[in-house]
C-alpha cells in the first residue's frame, strides 16, 4: 500500500519553515555575536545563501524522483545500495537527532515552567510525553500533521514578525559599528580576519538551515510535486532568510551593551523584555516554543520516512515498511522512529548536534555530487520538471564549500561520522549485500566512459515508473500491451517477410500457429487493404479465430521496412494480433498510435532511441490522452 497524496504547496513550505526556525535562531545567535558582533547578521544571510545553492540540487533531485527517503533514495540510485544504507542510516540519525535537540528545548521551558528547578528525571518525563503526543500526530495521518505544522509556523512567523515591527523604532544605529568584531579576544582585526570570522561563524550557524533536507523525505505524499515542491522549498528558504535578517537586525539594534548579548543563551527573549517588557519576552518564549515543537513535529514526520524507503529496497527488515491500513501512514517507522528519539533524550546532545550537522553538510556534499552523475550517466528517464541553474558550477562550488564546512567542525564530529559510516556499512552487509546487483547511476556513467560492463534496464524502468507516479497516470490498456509487447529491433533494410520468417519463433510463442499459416494471414490481410497509415508507419492486424489473446508486436526498422514495394520506407510497425471480439481494444489502440505518431518530434524520438528498451519508454511516457 503507498502512502497517500495530501500534502500542497502551504505544507511542503511550512514543513521546510518549521524545520529551519528553531534554535539554529534563539539560541546561537548569543555566540555568535560574540565572534563576530553585528556582523554574524551578514554571516546569517551568507549561510542562507549557500544553502539556498546547495538545495538547489534537493530540489532538482525531488522533482525527478519524489519519493520517501528522500536524499537517502537519491544517493542510492545514484551511487548503489551500499552507500545509499550508510547515506539513508546517516540522515535518519541527524533528523531525528535535530528532532530531539528541538524536544529538549520543549522540556527546559515547560520544566522551568511547572518546576522552576526541573530535575533531570522531570525533564526526561517531560520529553518522552512530547514524543508520544508527536508521535500519535504522525500516525493519526500526515495530514493532522501538516495541519498542525502550518498553523504552528503560520503563528510563530506572525509572532517575528511583531518582534521585528515594535522593536525597529527602539533601534540605535551605534550598535552597528564596528560591524565586524570578536568580543572574545578583544582584538582589532585586519580585513582578512574579518572575512575569516564571518566565514567561521556562517559555518558555525549553517544548522539553522539543515531542516530543508527534510522537505525531500515526504516527496512521495505531496500532491503536484513537479511545482509544491520547488516552489514550497524555495520559497521557504527565501523568506526565512529574510525573516532571519531582520529579526537580527533588530536583536542587535536594541541590545544596551556589548555583553548582554553574547553572554545570553536566550538572546531573542531576553532583547524582547528590553523594548516589549515582560509581555515581549513571554512572547518569545511562546515563538521559541513553538518554532521547537514546530522542528520536532517536523522531525518525526520526516526521519520516520527513512526506515520505510531502507525496508522497500530490502535494506531493513520488510515489515518496517508497512503502512497503517486505516491511516494510511507508516506506524513501524514512525514507533521506531520515537524510540530512537526516546534513547537520545538520555544523553549529553551538544556533540551529537555537531555530529548531525556533519551528517546534513555530507547530504548536501552527495546530494550536490548526485545531480552532476546523474545528468552526465545519460539516464534518460532522468527527468526533473526544476533544474539546478549554472550547471555544473553551482553544484562544484557547493561540494567545496559544505566539505570545508565539515572540516571546521573539528575533529570530534569527523571521528563520530566514521564510527557512524562503519554502522551502516554493517547494517548494509546483514541485509543489503544482496542488492549488489542492483542498477544505479554510476554504472551508467562508467559504461559511457568505458566498455564491458553490461546493464539491464532496471534502473530507468523504476525512473519511468516515479515520472508515472508523480504525473499522476494512469495507465490504460494499451500501455499494458507496450509494457508487454515484442520489440524487434532491425538494423538493416527489409521485407516484412523477411523479419517475419527469420523471428517466427518469437511470435510462435505468443499465436500457437504454424509459420505458414500465420504469413498466409499477413498477406491476406495486406492485399485486402493496405495498413500504411504514412510514410513512416504501418499497423497490420491478423484475426485468429481461434485465440482469446490480444498482442502487440513492435518492429522497428533502422534503415526502413518494405511491404510490397521496395520503395517503401517504413521505419515504425505497430503489428496486432487478437481475435474477433477484441474490436474495442483494437480501435482504442489504432486511435492512440494515430496521436503518438503525429507528435512534432514523434520519428526523430524514434529514431534515436538507443535500444528496444527505450522505444518502449518513449511509448510509455507518451504525454497522450489515457483511456481510462
Amino acid at each position: 500500500m503507498g502512502l497517500e497524496k495530501k500534502l500542497k504547496f502551504l505544507d511542503v513550505y511550512s514543513i521546510a519553515s518549521g524545520a529551519m526556525i528553531s534554535s539554529g535562531i534563539f539560541i546561537l545567535p548569543g555566540l555568535a555575536y560574540g565572534k563576530a558582533g553585528p556582523g554574524m547578521i551578514l554571516s546569517y544571510v551568507l549561510s542562507g545563501v549557500i544553502a539556498f545553492v546547495g538545495i538547489m540540487a534537493i530540489v532538482e533531485l525531488t522533482t525527478a524522483m519524489p519519493k520517501t527517503g528522500g536524499d537517502y533514495f537519491f544517493v542510492n540510485k545514484t551511487f548503489g545500495p551500499m552507500l545509499g544504507t550508510i547515506s539513508g542510516i546517516l540522515s535518519w540519525f541527524a533528523i531525528s537527532l535535530k528532532a530531539s535537540l528541538a524536544i529538549f528545548g520543549i522540556s527546559e521551558v515547560l520544566g522551568k515552567l511547572i518546576f522552576e528547578h526541573p530535575t533531570y528525571f522531570q525533564m526526561t518525563g517531560i520529553g518522552m510525553i512530547t514524543i508520544i503526543i508527536f508521535g500519535i500526530l504522525n500516525i493519526v495521518g500526515v495530514d493532522v500533521a501538516s495541519k498542525f505544522e502550518v498553523i504552528i509556523v503560520m503563528l510563530l512567523i506572525f509572532l517575528i514578525i511583531l518582534y521585528v515591527v515594535v522593536g525597529f523604532k527602539t533601534m540605535r544605529i551605534e550598535n552597528f559599528s564596528p560591524f565586524v568584531r570578536n568580543f572574545y579576544t578583544k582584538e582589532t582585526l585586519t580585513f582578512g580576519e574579518k572575512i575569516n570570522s564571518l566565514i567561521g561563524v556562517s559555518a558555525f550557524v549553517f544548522i539553522s538551515y539543515g531542516g530543508l533536507l527534510q522537505t525531500a523525505t515526504v516527496g512521495e505524499e505531496v500532491i503536484n510535486p513537479k511545482k509544491n515542491i520547488p516552489k514550497g522549498i524555495i520559497v521557504s528558504i527565501i523568506s526565512i532568510v529574510f525573516l532571519y535578517g531582520l529579526l537580527l537586525v533588530v536583536t542587535v539594534g536594541n541590545t544596551p551593551n556589548d555583553s548582554y548579548l553574547m553572554d545570553s543563551l536566550t538572546p531573542v527573549a531576553d532583547i524582547a523584555k528590553i523594548f516589549m517588557g515582560d509581555f515581549g519576552f513571554y512572547i518569545i518564549v511562546l515563538a521559541s516554543m513553538l518554532a521547537f515543537i514546530s522542528t520536532g513535529n517536523a522531525g518525526i514526520m520526516a526521519a520516520s520516512r527513512y526506515p520505510i524507503a531502507l525496508s522497500r529496497d530490502g535494506l531493513l527488515p520488510k515489515k518496517i515498511a508497512k503502512i497503517h491500513i486505516k491511516f494510511k501512514t507508516p506506524i513501524y517507522s514512525i514507533i521506531i522512529t520515537g524510540i530512537f528519539i526516546g534513547v537520545t533524550q538520555l544523553f549529553p546532545l551538544e556533540s551529537l548536534a555537531k555530529v548531525a550537522s556533519a551528517v546534513v553538510l555530507l547530504a548536501y556534499v552527495l546530494t550536490n555530487l548526485a545531480v552532476i552523475i546523474l545528468r552526465e550517466s545519460g539516464v534518460r528517464n532522468y527527468q526533473p520538471t526544476f533544474k539546478a541553474p549554472l550547471y555544473p558550477w553551482i553544484q562544484i562550488g557547493s561540494i567545496i564549500v559544505f566539505t570545508w564546512f565539515i572540516f571546521k567542525l573539528g575533529a570530534f564530529p569527523g571521528i563520530i561520522l566514521i564510527c557512524f559510516i562503519l554502522t551502516g556499512f554493517i547494517i548494509y552487509y546483514k541485509f543489503g549485500k544482496n542488492n549488489k546487483n542492483k542498477e544505479y547511476a554510476l554504472l551508467h556513467l562508467m559504461l559511457k566512459i568505458t566498455e564491458g560492463i553490461e546493464l539491464e534496464h532496471n534502473l530507468e524502468e523504476e525512473l519511468r515508473d516515479i515520472i508515472h507516479e508523480r504525473e499522476e497516470i494512469e495507465l490504460d490498456i494499451f500501455d499494458e500491451l507496450v509494457k508487454n509487447a515484442v520489440i524487434l529491433d532491425i538494423e538493416e533494410k527489409k521485407s516484412i517477410y523477411d523479419i517475419l520468417d527469420e523471428n517466427f519463433e518469437i511470435f510462435s510463442k505468443n499465436i500457437g500457429i504454424t509459420k505458414d499459416k500465420f504469413i498466409k494471414l499477413f498477406i491476406k490481410r495486406e492485399e485486402k487493404s493496405t495498413t500504411i497509415i504514412n510514410t513512416f508507419t504501418a499497423i497490420p492486424h491478423i484475426v485468429l479465430n481461434e485465440n482469446d489473446n490480444f498482442k502487440l508486436f513492435i518492429i522497428r526498422g533502422k534503415e526502413g521496412i518494405f511491404l510490397k514495394d521496395k520503395d517503401e520506407n517504413i521505419h515504425a510497425i505497430f503489428l496486432f494480433i487478437g481475435c474477433p471480439r477484441c474490436s474495442r481494444v483494437h480501435l482504442k489502440s489504432l486511435a492512440t498510435i494515430a496521436f503518438l505518431t503525429g507528435e512534432d518530434d514523434f520519428e526523430e524520438r524514434w529514431l534515436n532511441a538507443p535500444n528496444e528498451n527505450y522505444i518502449r519508454d518513449m511509448i510509455l511516457l507518451s504525454k497522450r490522452k489515457r483511456w481510462n
